[in-house]
C-alpha cells in the first residue's frame, strides 16, 4: 500500500497535462481536496467540449444509482453524433461492482473519455480496478493543503486577483473559515467584492465582512465564552454548525484557544508585546486582548477541567452517534460550569 501511495501523481499534475493538451482516455481522481478535483474536472470538460457535438454523448452517472457494467457498456458504444463522448462517474466509491472496470482498462476505446471521481481516500488500493489504474497511469490524488502550503495558496490567490494579504491575516482567515479551499475561495471573493478598488485585505476588512453578512465566526464564540455568556455562546455555536462548520473544527479551535490561555500569565510576566504574545498563543494580535480578559475569568483549575471536557467532546464525535448540537451544547455547559 505504501508503494502505491508514493507512486500516485497529484491531480495538479493531471491538470498541467490537460492544459497542454495531453489527454488520457481514463481518469480517476480521488482525495480529500475536492477544490482541486472540481477545478481539474472543469478544465477537462472545457478541453473535451470541442469534440462533443451532441448532448447524448456527454453523460454523468452517480455511483449509488448505477452498476459498473452498464457504465462500461455505455462508454464502449460509439458516439451518437460527435467525434468523442464524455462519461463522468461521480461517487465512484459507491459502485459495488468496480472489478468490471478492469477489462475496459486493458483497451479503452479511442472515442471515449471516462472520468471517475472517488470521494475521499481509497481503503484498499491493491485491489482491482485501482491496481490496474495505477499501472496504466490513470489515477491521481488530491491531498488537502495544510499549514503553510494552504497559507501560500491564499497569498497567491489574493495576489493573482490584485489584492494584498499578509501571512498573519491569511492565517486569521483560515482560523475563521476552516481549511476547505472552496469555502476559503468563496469568502475571499466576497471580500474582494466588498473591497472594490481597495488593495489590502486587513483584519478590519475580514471582520467587517462577517458583520455585514451577519455571520458569526469562531472568534465570536471564543469572545462569548471569555465572558462566560452561555446564551450567546450557544446561539453562536449553533449558527456556526448551521452555516457548515464541522464540530471537529469548533472543538479544535476551542482547544487551541484554551491551550493558549494556559500560558497567558507566563507571557504577561515576561512583558512581551501583544503581537509577540499573540504569535506564541496562536492567535491574531487583534484578538489577544480577549485572551487577557478571559485569563482573569478562568482559573488554572477551570482550564484543567475544560481540557477534559474538550477531550470528552472529541471522543464523542469519533465514537458515538450523538448529534452535533448535543455534543457542542454539552461541551459549552461543561466549559461554563
Amino acid at each position: 500500500m505504501a508503494k502505491f501511495k508514493s507512486n500516485i501523481p497529484a491531480v495538479s499534475q493531471a491538470a498541467k497535462d490537460i492544459k497542454s493538451g495531453r489527454l488520457l482516455p481514463v481518469y480517476l481522481f480521488f482525495g480529500e481536496d475536492t477544490y482541486t478535483i472540481d477545478n481539474c474536472l472543469k478544465l477537462l470538460e472545457e478541453k473535451i467540449s470541442p469534440f462533443i457535438g451532441s448532448d447524448f454523448d456527454k453523460e454523468t452517472f452517480y455511483g449509488e444509482d448505477k452498476n459498473m457494467l452498464d457504465i462500461v457498456n455505455f462508454a464502449s458504444s460509439f458516439p451518437f453524433g460527435s467525434e468523442k463522448k464524455l462519461v463522468i462517474i461521480k461517487e465512484f466509491e459507491k459502485i459495488r461492482d468496480k472489478k468490471n472496470l478492469a477489462h475496459y482498462l486493458d483497451s479503452p476505446p479511442d472515442f471515449s473519455f471516462l472520468v471517475m471521481i472517488n470521494g475521499g481516500t481509497i481503503s484498499n488500493p491493491d485491489s482491482e480496478p485501482f491496481k490496474k489504474l495505477s499501472e496504466k497511469g490513470y489515477i491521481f490524488e488530491a491531498k488537502e493543503l495544510k499549514g503553510n502550503n494552504l497559507i501560500d495558496w491564499l497569498l497567491g490567490f489574493a495576489e493573482f486577483n490584485g489584492k494584498i494579504l499578509t501571512h498573519e491575516n491569511a492565517q486569521l482567515l483560515v482560523d475563521i473559515v476552516g481549511e476547505n479551499r472552496t469555502m476559503l475561495e468563496a469568502q475571499l471573493e466576497k471580500i474582494m467584492v466588498f473591497l472594490g478598488e481597495t488593495k489590502e485585505i486587513t483584519v478590519d476588512v475580514i471582520r467587517s465582512l462577517s458583520t455585514a453578512l451577519k455571520e458569526y465566526t469562531i472568534f465570536d464564540l471564543q469572545n462569548a465564552l471569555s465572558k462566560k455568556n452561555k446564551e450567546d455562546s450557544l446561539k453562536i455555536a449553533f449558527s456556526l454548525l448551521e452555516k457548515g462548520s464541522e464540530p471537529v473544527f469548533i472543538i479544535h479551535m476551542l482547544t487551541k484557544y484554551f491551550t493558549g490561555l494556559t500560558i497567558v500569565n507566563e507571557l504577561k510576566e515576561k512583558n512581551l508585546s501583544d503581537q509577540a504574545a499573540a504569535r506564541i498563543v496562536g492567535t491574531h494580535p487583534y484578538y489577544y486582548k480577549d485572551y487577557l480578559r478571559a485569563r482573569t475569568v478562568y482559573s488554572d483549575g477551570d482550564l484543567y477541567k475544560i481540557a477534559a471536557a474538550l477531550l470528552k467532546a472529541d471522543m464523542s464525535i469519533k465514537t458515538t452517534t450523538t448529534d452535533d448540537k448535543s455534543i457542542i451544547s454539552l461541551l459549552i455547559a461543561e466549559i461554563l460550569s
